[in-house]
C-alpha cells in the first residue's frame, strides 16, 4: 500500500484529504507544516507528499527545497490558494512535481496522485526486460544483443510504461496522463503517432509486439 503524507495547516482540509485517500486505498499520514513533515519523514517511509504552500513554521516551498537539496526525490503535489503564474513557477522551480489550486476537486487530486506514483515507480525501477530485449530508463535505450537503440524521450516512456506490464491494456487517456501530464493540451491522437513509430522501429523484434485493442487502447505482449 502506498503511503502518502498530507501537509496542511487547516485541520478540516487535512482530514478531508486523508479520508479521501484512505477511501481510495492509500495509507495517509498528516503533518501541520513543513517542519512536522520532515519529522515524519525521519520516522516513516513516504511514497508521495501532498503539501499546502502557505503554512506556519515552514511553508511548502521551503519543504520541497529542503527535500531536493538533500537528494530526496519523493513526488510532491503542491496545493495552494494562489493561482498566479509566478507562484506556480516558484513551486515548480523549487522541485514540485505537480500543482493544484484551491478549491480542490478531490477526485482530480486522486487522479493526479495515481499518475505521480506511476511515474515515480517507472523511474525507480530503471530497467525492464522482455526476453532478450532490455529497456534502460537512465539512457532511454533499448538493447538486444549488439543492437542498441536510443529513443526520443516520449517514445521511450510510452514503450517503457507498456513493457512494465505486458498484456495490460492502456487507454490513450492513461498514456496521455502519465507521459504528457494531466494538464497537457497535446492532441491525444499523438499517442497513435508514437505507437506507429515504435512499431516501425521494432517490427522485427522477436521478443515483443505492440497490439491495438480496438476501442480500448494498446498493450505490449511477449512473443513466445
Amino acid at each position: 500500500m502506498f503511503r502518502i503524507l498530507v501537509v496542511e495547516d487547516d485541520d478540516a482540509l487535512r482530514g478531508l484529504f486523508r479520508r479521501v485517500l484512505e477511501k481510495n486505498g492509500y495509507e495517509a499520514l498528516e503533518a501541520g507544516n513543513g517542519q512536522e513533515a520532515l519529522d515524519v519523514l525521519d520516522r516513516q517511509y513516504i511514497d508521495l507528499i501532498i503539501s499546502d504552500i502557505m503554512m506556519p513554521v515552514m511553508d511548502g516551498y521551503e519543504l520541497v527545497r529542503s527535500l531536493r537539496e538533500a537528494g530526496i526525490g519523493i513526488p510532491v503535489l503542491m496545493i495552494t490558494a494562489k493561482d498566479a503564474f509566478d507562484d506556480m513557477r516558484r513551486g515548480f522551480s523549487s522541485g514540485t512535481d505537480d500543482y493544484m489550486v484551491k478549491p480542490i476537486n478531490v477526485n482530480e487530486m486522486v487522479l493526479r496522485v495515481g499518475a505521480l506514483l506511476r511515474r515515480a515507480q517507472m523511474i525507480s525501477e530503471r530497467r525492464e526486460v522482455l526476453g532478450g530485449t532490455t529497456l534502460t530508463y537512465d539512457t532511454l535505450t533499448v538493447t538486444r544483443g549488439e543492437e542498441n537503440i536510443a529513443l526520443p524521450q516520449k517514445e521511450f516512456l510510452l514503450l517503457y510504461k507498456m513493457a512494465a506490464a505486458p498484456g495490460r491494456i492502456f487507454t490513450r487517456q492513461q498514456i496521455m496522463d502519465d507521459i504528457w501530464g494531466l494538464d497537457s493540451e497535446t492532441d491525444p491522437h499523438t499517442v497513435d503517432v508514437h505507437i506507429g513509430r515504435l512499431r516501425e522501429r521494432f517490427r522485427d523484434n522477436p521478443d515483443f509486439e505492440i497490439i491495438t485493442m480496438r476501442g480500448l487502447g494498446y498493450k505490449v505482449v511477449k512473443k513466445t
